[in-house]
């Protein structure tokens, strides 16, 4: 998730580009948004495969390549949820460093209220479970995660996956890890959708914010002091 708030320079230099191709009436917001949707997947692909073979063979995790295949879909959901989020604080925060502080700290937000540094029922109530809890991607994230891992298992103390899911954990179990990496491409869509309504209303909004708040220009008055002067000039004939 991390490198994706470094990608804040790219997509500060892409929007840049952007505004410029505009202008010039090359192309409009939508193209600019499915355009570059579609542009960042095969990177994020490799970068979610690569490094997810190295990452879930290495401690190994639970073997079979349908949870591999749950594995590193569930990599690239996140991938494109991070830099979708960061596209939109990028076209809401005008100045980089402003926008990396901003990136990060949302991050944290949605990291700490995700159910895993603090389960489920021991959140507080207030902002970090309702609504935080409900809303950050991390909570399907971790949940698609565990149940990929644990579903199916037996152990020797008489446990099995499901109960260490119910009771260690506290996840929700009234719905299939699928239904997690559903929701979390959802929210791709929807996090694109608000990045294109935001581009669109800047579109509209920019020139009547600098409308008002262009200054009107002073009024200028001429003074002849000798006027006796101007009366005598000769005239010119052309």
């Amino acid at each position: 998730m991390t490198p994706a708030v470094g990608l804040l320079t790219i997509l500060y230099i892409n929007m840049q580009v952007f505004e410029r191709e505009r202008l010039n009436g090359h192309y409009g917001a939508t193209a600019f948004v499915v355009g570059n949707s579609f542009s960042a997947v095969p990177y994020l692909i490799i970068v979610s495969l690569v490094p997810g073979a190295i990452v879930y063979y290495l401690p190994g995790l639970h073997k079979g390549y349908q949870h591999f295949f749950y594995f590193v879909l569930l990599l690239f959901a996140c991938m494109m949820l991070v830099e979708s989020l960061m596209m939109i604080v990028a076209s809401l925060v005008p100045n980089y460093l402003l926008g990396i502080i901003t990136g990060s700290g949302i991050q944290g937000m949605m990291i700490l209220g995700g159910g895993f540094f603090q389960l489920p029922n021991d959140i507080p109530k207030i902002f970090w479970k309702y609504p935080l809890y409900y809303i950050v991607f991390h909570k399907y994230a971790y949940q698609g995660m565990f149940k990929n891992e644990f579903e199916g298992l037996k152990f020797d103390n008489n446990q099995d996956g499901e109960q260490i899911l119910r009771d260690t954990w506290q996840l929700e179990l009234g719905y299939s890890k699928w239904v997690d990496l559903a929701i979390l491409f959802g929210m791709v869509v929807v996090y694109r959708l608000v990045f294109l309504g935001i581009i669109k209303a800047t579109e509209k909004l920019k020139p009547v914010v600098k409308a008002f708040m262009a200054v009107p220009p002073k009024p200028t008055t001429q003074i002849i002091e000798n006027l006796e002067a101007v009366a005598y000039l000769p005239e010119v004939k052309v």
